[in-house]
């Protein structure tokens, strides 16, 4: 038994040795250069070939082909990776979702490439490099690690390596060549990957698809380790290989004998969804590109053409339309991507696990082998399996309730791995299996006109999902996830609600891919599918349904039409350029082709019809006021020795710290900017210029706190009369949002130190104080995006300290951004009806008259929210947070791009929302700003507030004040 015992310990350092390796080439790469590589698997499968075809194709001795295999080829695969496809997305700030794509479209490609040169079948004559005996990969890996870790820590370029992954563009500041780090990392992880390659090659099957996935799972050792410590890495590896040497002495009986088999065959699965669902995640940034414009709309043309070929198989195919009926089903599958990626902005990489049990519960329940269920025809089973997977989406929707960017496309794609190791691929599930076609629709046409109705009733469910509130709330979330809570909307329940009907449509167009196979085929639902499929829905358009149709023609039809392995090639080819195109090349086209096309002439509003002609009629001299809607919002301030526009520098009473009065723009007041002699309309013009042109606004005077007159404009009635209105249709409210002793601390560094503050309603409460000194905790604590460690949140006396943000908004509290927080994909209406549909009271009415509050009414509603002047967009957020009818008005950083006209403008609004009873409180830097709002100003240092009271006596004017 010991000598047993002693033979299997071997055998498991054996394979930790291998998958030690793995993981000490993952986190060198993701350490050099930020990228979770997922084509590591590729690039060793690739080396295992090249190895293969030197010595046994070719004749050379192994030392030569082992030699040029790993320090030639491997290391130079990994700096084309790095010069040709990551640095372009570098240089263009590291977006981990081109990085992302780009990495699953080099393993789409290299095993595409593979499956075209050396065919898809398996080789068993691999060359040994290394004995069977573990020691000798054991030594390799500890060598390895222990190189790196020598390099890492007491080398300067370890320290350049570090710099280069936490801030690239300020180590090149710095006078770091990042280029090269990043090209010596890919090297080293290439080299890590061949090494890997060529050693397992003899012992497992060689071929473009068992290969680099085995080589993924063993990714856990990498994701246990946090993609940081290489010690950790080497541990865990090492000892899941024993462990799974060792289990191979079990021999169970009875029920459970099959799934402990399958747990013992595949132990690093197991670590794979063990590190990916339980441990922290990898990673915080998104992993998905957010739209950063609004996608070229498809030519109405396209949807005629797409008919057409659907409908052709039916006209001039034989009889035999094997191929075709593979088209709508593969499409329907597709569309699933299409919901949960291109809708909701998540992503999935184990769409093919929902496909395949699709597949599978159909074939069980037709032929009465589904427990607890009598037999059931075809079509009925196809519908039951959708309706018993549906529910399995939660599987991946739960991760993505707290998880995002690389930490969810491992837990995704660790589940699809399970799914197909654990079920698939184990005969008590599959053993036996077939799969028949409805009754009256055996034939091949017949069952094609079935998937075509199948397909448009999938398309009527994946547009459905795009319009309406629904469709607003999905797009929301998708653009800015923190924005579309800050809204009110249900960001964790519309999370799985995505990945629910992602998964039942993924269901059915599996179970019509098995029906029209007649037959449950588990290689068609391998976890490689899902890479391959989630990577052409990407570079086809992932917000596109015509994308997902045209993806599955391609990938069905080059790989029946010619060598298996083309449509992979193709599709791995177009999503490595995804650094050069950031929006993929598939939309780079469309956008090209767009502005070929020949556009109709330009003609003036009416408001630009009276510019010119008041241009043309005033001579050389500076023009005479346009009246109201050249000038409306704009507040100056004059009095003995100041300039318009002007308000001294102010300090924070305690703070010993001063702040630069705002300088005045080369523009007038009231413009976005622009630097000519004459006033341009502002986007609040631009909102009325549809409408009666209103008469030239009369002026008064008024007193601020210091004595100085200010010159407003006498338009604040009316405004206020109008919010007054709404808050009173909503319900005023008298009760204030407080705090009580906040604490938040982050290890040994205390943010927040029993920070106590009131908010009371019909005022406007202001913090200020120097960076660092928790005014952004502080407020992220009230907003509900962060959770204190001690302390209270009251509202009204309701405790809310643990509710979430969404939930907050519902109750009436409203923020907005120091970056902004708008849905670029959606118009400027549609933002402000996002926040009226998911706020604390829906009423129909609110986002109209926030857009006239807003003077956002005309036809700027009409427009995306991309590319709209940060001043329009600052006015579009604001509205969005007043239709929800809120109480309670955060505000973090309000004046951020503003120009002196537009800050005048949103003061104005300010007063008129304080004035009306809302409560408001703003975190803001401008202490000029702040003087002119705030009723209470709440000074903060180090963690705690150190002085409270009235503007004019915490702020200190500053000289010449």
């Amino acid at each position: 038994m010991s000598s047993l015992t002693y033979d299997l310990t071997l055998a498991g350092l054996s394979i930790g040795g291998a998958a030690a390796l793995t993981g000490i080439g993952l986190i060198v790469t993701y350490r050099a250069t930020g990228v979770l590589n997922f084509a590591h698997g590729a690039i060793a499968m690739v080396c295992a070939y090249l190895l293969r075809q030197f010595t046994v194709e070719w004749g050379w001795p192994l030392a030569l082909g082992a030699s040029v295999t790993l320090l030639l080829v491997a290391p130079a695969i990994g700096m084309a990776l790095e010069r040709l496809v990551f640095r372009p997305s570098a240089l263009l700030g590291g977006d981990p979702a081109q990085t992302l794509v780009a990495s699953i479209g080099v393993f789409v490609l290299l095993v595409g490439g593979a499956a075209l040169v050396w065919g898809t079948g398996a080789r068993a004559d691999a060359p040994t490099l290394v004995s069977a005996d573990p020691w000798g990969q054991l030594a390799v890996a500890v060598a390895l690690a222990a190189g790196v870790g020598a390099v890492t820590r007491w080398t300067r370029f370890g320290t350049e390596l570090r710099a280069v992954v936490d801030d690239r563009p300020l180590a090149v500041l710095g006078g770091i060549d990042a280029d090269r780090v990043a090209a010596a990392g890919w090297a080293f992880g290439s080299f890590t990957a061949g090494l890997t390659g060529v050693l397992l090659a003899p012992y497992v099957r060689l071929d473009p698809y068992g290969l680099p996935l085995l080589v993924i799972e063993v990714m856990a050792v990498a994701v246990a380790a946090r993609m940081r410590s290489l010690p950790v890495a080497i541990v865990v590896a090492l000892g899941i290989g024993v462990t799974q040497s060792q289990l191979t002495r079990l021999h169970p009986t009875g029920w459970a004998e099959p799934l402990l088999q399958a747990v013992g065959a595949n132990l690093f699965v197991v670590a794979l969804l063990v590190a990916a669902l339980v441990l922290p995640g990898i990673g915080t940034r998104d992993a998905l590109p957010r739209p950063a414009a609004v996608r070229v709309p498809t030519p109405s043309g396209a949807w005629a053409v797409a008919v057409v070929l659907f409908l052709l198989p039916l006209g001039f195919a034989g009889s035999d339309l094997r191929t075709s009926v593979q088209v709508p089903a593969l499409g329907v599958v597709l569309l699933s991507l299409v919901v949960v990626t291109g809708r909701g902005g998540q992503i999935s990489l184990g769409q093919a696990a929902y496909a395949g049990l699709g597949a599978l519960f159909t074939a069980l329940l037709a032929a009465g082998r589904f427990p607890g269920l009598p037999r059931l025809p075809e079509l009925a089973a196809l519908a039951v399996a959708v309706l018993l997977v549906a529910p399995l989406g939660v599987l991946t929707g739960w991760p993505a309730i707290e998880r995002h960017g690389l930490a969810l496309a491992v837990a995704t794609f660790a589940v699809g791995v399970g799914v197909s190791r654990f079920v698939f691929a184990q005969p008590y599930a599959v053993s036996g299996l077939s799969l028949d076609r409805p009754a009256g629709f055996g034939g091949d046409r017949a069952y094609y006109v079935l998937e075509l109705v199948l397909l448009a009733a999938a398309l009527l469910a994946a547009h459905t999902l795009r319009r309406g509130r629904t469709g607003r709330a999905l797009a929301a979330m998708r653009d800015h996830e923190a924005g579309a809570s800050a809204a009110g909307v249900r960001v964790p329940e519309l999370k799985l609600t995505a990945f629910v009907a992602g998964a039942a449509l993924a269901a059915l167009g599996g179970g019509m891919l098995g029906m029209g196979l007649r037959a449950f085929d588990a290689t068609q639902y391998d976890p490689v599918r899902s890479l391959l499929w989630f990577a052409a829905v990407v570079v086809l358009g992932a917000d596109s349904v015509l994308g997902a149709l045209v993806a599955a023609a391609l990938l069905v039809g080059l790989d029946a039409g010619a060598r298996g392995g083309v449509a992979a090639a193709l599709i791995g080819l177009l999503a490595v350029l995804v650094g050069r195109f950031p929006e993929g090349p598939y939309e780079a086209l469309r956008t090209a082709v767009s502005r070929l096309r020949l556009r109709p002439r330009a003609s003036l509003t009416p408001l630009g019809v009276r510019v010119r002609r008041h241009l043309r009629t005033a001579g050389a001299g500076r023009p005479r006021a346009l009246g109201a809607p050249a000038a409306a919002g704009a507040v100056a301030t004059t009095g003995p020795g100041r300039e318009p526009g002007h308000r001294p520098g102010l300090t924070p009473a305690g703070t010993g710290r001063r702040t630069a009065p705002r300088p005045s723009p080369a523009a007038p007041a009231g413009t976005d900017g622009g630097t000519g002699p004459h006033p341009e309309p502002s986007p609040a013009d631009a909102g009325r210029e549809a409408g009666p042109r209103p008469e030239p606004a009369a002026r008064g005077a008024s007193t601020d706190r210091s004595g100085t007159k200010r010159r407003t404009v006498a338009g604040s009635e009316p405004v206020r009369r109008t919010v007054a209105g709404a808050a009173r249709r909503a319900g005023a409210d008298t009760r204030p949002l407080v705090t009580r002793r906040l604490r938040v601390a982050y290890g040994g560094f205390t943010a927040l130190d029993g920070a106590t503050l009131d908010v009371p309603p019909g005022r406007i409460t202001a913090v200020v104080g120097p960076n660092g000194a928790g005014k952004s905790t502080l407020f992220h604590c009230l907003a509900g995006t962060l959770r204190p460690s001690g302390g209270q949140v009251l509202l009204g006396g309701r405790d809310i300290t643990r509710l979430a943000a969404h939930a907050r908004t519902r109750l009436g509290i409203a923020r907005t951004f120091q970056q902004l927080a708008v849905f670029p994909s959606l118009t400027v209406a549609e933002n402000v009806l996002v926040g009226a549909e998911q706020g604390r009271t829906t009423d129909p009415g609110a986002a109209e008259r926030a857009l006239r509050l807003l003077g956002l009414d005309g036809p700027v509603r009409s427009l995306p929210a991309a590319g709209l002047p940060t001043g329009t967009l600052r006015r579009v957020e604001l509205a969005r947070a007043l239709a929800g009818n809120p109480r309670v008005l955060l505000l973090d950083e309000p004046a951020a791009g503003l120009d002196t006209g537009e800050v005048a403008a949103l003061a104005r609004v300010l007063r008129a929302l304080a004035a009306d009873g809302m409560a408001l409180l703003v975190v803001e830097h401008d202490l000029d700003l702040v003087a002119d709002l705030a009723h209470t100003v709440h000074v903060m240092a180090a963690g705690r507030i150190v002085a409270s009271g009235p503007a004019d006596r915490v702020l200190d004017p500053g000289p010449g004040g």
